[in-house]
């Protein structure tokens, strides 16, 4: 705690870090406030607030800056600066050494590191089980970045290649560290990698027979590469993470059974998997299904506020949202019978030897 403590105190006095130039708002005035109706009725008020600032680093350090600032009340594309706040600024000199500048955006580096801090600590009280998993979490970023330092390096040339195999890292590293090397982590791998696989394979199927008809990959956001190898690899590692957790679940739950009772039959354990699986399938389909609509919510909002129909916004905004859940969804389902015919398998072996 005094260490998170430390570090999160810390990041209110890093500017020096930072090469971009920082300032801290030591004062601020409201000035007007304008009303304003667009062509769908939508209201909206546009307020305008002078900002005083200090700027806390580089070769102007210790100077003062007046900034106008425009903000509206949702502050959906713009912010409202209060005293104390510290910013990213942009800073010009004039040829008579007069500065001027405006802001960027908020300096939010003490919220982020907050936020890592109480994730660490709440994994440190765990002990042996929270530090394998921070540091499998550690090695797939890691990993991640390569990744994808790869693909931009290649210009997106075997993208899916390139994810695909991460996929395989990803999952074999989280297993091993989180499950220990033992027949469990081995059947969870290949229920993990079986599901996720089966149900890309499937996607890529109907696609196919489909010529992608309804998919518009123009709406993926920022894409400068061929998008739908992008799209698949998308698909893939947002599959994973919920394929994997529920093959865990699954052959982990098995395993505490066949320890209480090294009697059980591979049948037996083929059934008591498949209602484990049906068991977590809902709540799992449905936490992907709410991730993808909060992730959409806001946009989908703006559209029919301007007048767009229901149809053209859900196919612009959640088309392909959508056809990613249903493929995650698939992959959820095949992963029950993968998983318990591994374990009816892998742990039947493992009760026989421990009988």
């Amino acid at each position: 705690m005094i260490v998170g403590l430390a570090v999160v105190l810390f990041t209110k006095y890093d500017a020096f870090m930072y090469q971009q130039p920082v300032g801290q708002v030591t004062k601020v005035e409201r000035q007007q406030t304008t009303s304003e109706v667009d062509n769908y009725q939508n209201h909206d008020h546009q307020t305008t607030q002078l900002v005083e600032l200090k700027i806390l680093n580089g070769s102007n350090r210790g100077q003062k800056l007046t900034v106008s600032n425009q903000y509206s009340d949702s502050q959906a594309m713009d912010n409202k600066y209060r005293v104390n706040q510290q910013v990213l600024l942009s800073i010009h000199t004039n040829r008579h050494k007069k500065i001027s500048g405006t802001i960027l955006d908020i300096k939010r580096d003490t919220v982020v590191v907050a936020l890592i801090v109480t994730m660490v600590g709440l994994l440190i009280i765990l002990r042996a089980t929270g530090l394998r998993a921070l540091l499998s979490l550690a090695v797939n970023v890691i990993l991640f970045f390569i990744a994808v330092s790869l693909d931009v390096h290649r210009q997106g040339f075997g993208v899916l290649w390139i994810f695909g195999l991460l996929s395989l890292v990803f999952t074999a590293i989280t297993l091993v560290l989180v499950l220990g090397w033992n027949k469990k982590t081995i059947a969870s791998f290949l229920a993990t990698i079986g599901g996720s696989a089966a149900s890309l394979i499937i996607g890529m199927l109907v696609f196919t027979l489909t010529h992608n008809q309804g998919l518009h990959f123009e709406t993926m956001e920022y894409v400068t590469q061929n998008p739908e190898p992008l799209f698949l690899a998308e698909t893939l590692m947002g599959a994973l993470g919920a394929v994997m957790d529920e093959a865990t679940d699954i052959i982990v739950s098995l395993d505490q059974i066949v320890t209480a009772n090294h009697k059980i039959t591979g049948q037996e354990i083929w059934q008591s998997g498949k209602t484990i699986g049906q068991s977590i399938m809902g709540p799992l389909i449905n936490v992907l299904f709410m991730i993808f609509m909060a992730d959409t919510f806001s946009l989908m909002i703006l559209y029919l506020r301007n007048g767009n129909g229901i149809g053209y916004a859900i196919q612009m905004n959640m088309g392909l949202g959508i056809v990613q859940s249903l493929i995650s969804g698939i992959g959820i389902v095949l992963v029950i019978p993968i998983a318990s015919m591994l374990a009816s398998r892998f742990l039947k072996k493992e009760a026989i030897n421990h009988a």
